[in-house]
């Protein structure tokens, strides 16, 4: 089914199968030291998430257990997935004196891990400033959009850092806490490496430390000692299992190995969830699941600078080849969502579709109408292209990527997968860098600008459509500069409108996350994103 508004709203609370705890049970319990965890999780295609190919989840995902930022979300079973609460991570306050000033105080006896060269030194302000100048101007950075509003960043004082913005930038604390775009890191290690690819220069600040890499099979993470919350984490060893064939890790799952769903973020595929869980219910009868909205949502890029592209006919054709009905029925097993630009799983921010306007109508199958624009726009028998793609290792994706290319083919247009090794994707076509079309799924930032902003603003690496807009991006950059909260939806919603009439990318829907987790993992509670390990911060297990 396609999940209307209100069944949206009723998602964005926890769906439990079994007893969910309240916080205050939680808490009222005894949390256990020790243990180890077992995640499936995937091989990294380096470790500096600054550098070219950095913005890949495959980094930010480890690193969200060894490094620490600023600011971070709150996490846990109080916490509604699909909503982001911000609170101090390596700063213990901050203040804003005026639109374009922020000060943070940072926590004081923060050590970085014990390991050569910076052998557990204190974290000060200088560390801060290093990492965001390296974050604004190190080559390849796809995230660096995020903080081009700030001219300076220096330190009052040992403990003390300013940041001074060259307009108000209203989404500015989203994307400090942002995981893990801004992971605090420190220059020695970068000048011994030279920059922070290989996994000897994984040393952070976090709760925990790598222990060990073991390319294309699993990493070891190992609680850190010395940590900044006293007696944090509970969990003395985490271990990331490297599985790409998804017979082999559905069976590891029934068998116990895995403690969360073995899918991003800790989810089951829903075609995998249906066809086993009346087998969990006796093998793994503790398990705990919640449903909600993904924020992951594929789309089909192009080279909108470019002909047949540059028309705006030739994408709306395209978009309305597209049967997301369809998409839902089959592989998402009849759950899922419709997206307009900002993923229906962002509910404060994404507009409705039924208030899309004009545009609306590109997002319904319409495949004589699609032949009707090809034609018009002087293609009366399609064309051929290539679409550059990797699977990420989903089964999920690649059934759709096979329902798109069937689409396209039923209007004339004769497109083929260009299939990349991932680390070659992300490094060419992630950052628009094909020739014709490329497909699949989007960074799930957990605000719109990011959705919005890196991908529409001309001169962006995210821009993968390559797409020049004046009317939009003058919108973009008032929303950025609007503190109101209704006010800048506003802006929101009107940008979503122009797109949708322009098809810039032609977006899939998304899924309607099946999150799973063992029982014996007491204090965890879901949400979208990549942050894992702030997540299993306070976690701790009762076995």
């Amino acid at each position: 089914m396609n999940l209307g508004r209100r069944d949206l709203v009723k998602l964005g609370g926890l769906t439990l199968a079994g007893t969910a705890l309240s916080p205050s049970v939680l808490w009222a319990q005894t949390p256990k030291r020790g243990g180890a965890l077992t995640l499936r999780t995937w091989d990294p295609p380096h470790w500096d998430h600054m550098e070219t190919g950095g913005a890949s989840y495959k980094i930010h995902i480890p690193m969200t257990f060894t490094h620490s930022r600023l600011l971070k979300h709150k996490a846990g079973p109080g916490v509604v997935p699909g909503t982001f609460p911000i609170e101090g991570d390596l700063a213990e306050s901050w203040t804003q004196p005026n639109d374009t000033t922020y000060v943070f105080k940072l926590r004081k006896g923060v050590r970085w891990h014990a390991k050569p060269p910076v052998n557990g030194r204190e974290l000060t302000a200088d560390d801060v400033v290093y990492t965001v100048d390296r974050f604004l101007k190190v080559k390849g950075n796809a995230n660096a959009y995020m903080l081009d509003s700030v001219t300076k960043v220096e330190p009052v004082d040992r403990y003390t850092v300013k940041f001074t913005l060259k307009e108000p930038f209203a989404w500015f604390l989203d994307m400090i806490a942002n995981p893990m775009a801004l992971a605090i890191i420190a220059k020695e290690v970068v000048e011994k490496h030279g920059d922070l690819k290989k996994p000897e220069a994984v040393i952070g600040t976090g709760p925990y430390m790598l222990d060990s890499y073991r390319p294309n099979t699993g990493i070891t993470l190992v609680r850190n000692p010395n940590y900044f919350l006293p007696g944090l984490p509970y969990i003395d060893r985490v271990e990331m299992v490297v599985d790409e064939d998804n017979a082999s890790r559905m069976a590891a799952f029934l068998s116990g190995k895995y403690d969360l769903g073995w899918e991003f973020p800790g989810t089951i595929n829903r075609t995998d969830w249906v066809q086993i869980k009346d087998s969990l219910k006796q093998k793994r009868p503790n398990l705990k699941t919640a449903e909600f909205p993904a924020n992951v949502m594929s789309h089909i890029s192009m080279r909108t600078d470019q002909k047949p592209y540059s028309d705006a006919r030739v994408r709306q054709a395209i978009s309305l080849a597209i049967d997301r009905q369809a998409i839902i029925d089959q592989p998402l097993e009849g759950v899922g969502v419709f997206n307009p630009p900002v993923p229906a799983g962002l509910k404060e921010w994404s507009i409705p579709m039924n208030q899309l306007g004009e545009g609306a109508r590109y997002y319904k199958a319409a495949p004589a109408e699609a032949k009707r624009l090809l034609a018009a726009a002087g293609y009366p028998s399609g064309f051929q292209a290539p679409i550059c793609f990797t699977t990420y290792g989903s089964t999920l994706l690649v059934d759709v990527s096979q329902m798109v290319l069937k689409n396209l083919k039923d209007v004339g247009i004769d497109a083929r997968l260009d299939q990349k090794e991932y680390g070659a994707y992300i490094s060419t076509c992630f950052n628009g860098k094909f020739d014709a079309m490329a497909f699949g799924p989007q960074t799930p930032y957990l605000d719109p600008d990011n959705f919005l902003y890196g991908q529409y603003h001309a001169g962006q690496l995210k821009n993968q459509s390559h797409i020049n807009d004046p009317v939009v991006e003058d919108m973009l950059v008032r929303q950025r500069r609007t503190f109101d909260v209704a006010k800048r939806r506003e802006i929101l919603f009107e940008i979503q409108k122009h797109l949708a009439k322009q098809q810039y990318y032609v977006q899939m829907p998304s899924s309607v996350y099946v999150a799973v987790w063992e029982g014996a993992v007491k204090n965890y509670g879901p949400n979208l994103g990549y942050d894992y390990g702030g997540r299993l911060l306070h976690a701790w297990l009762d076995r």
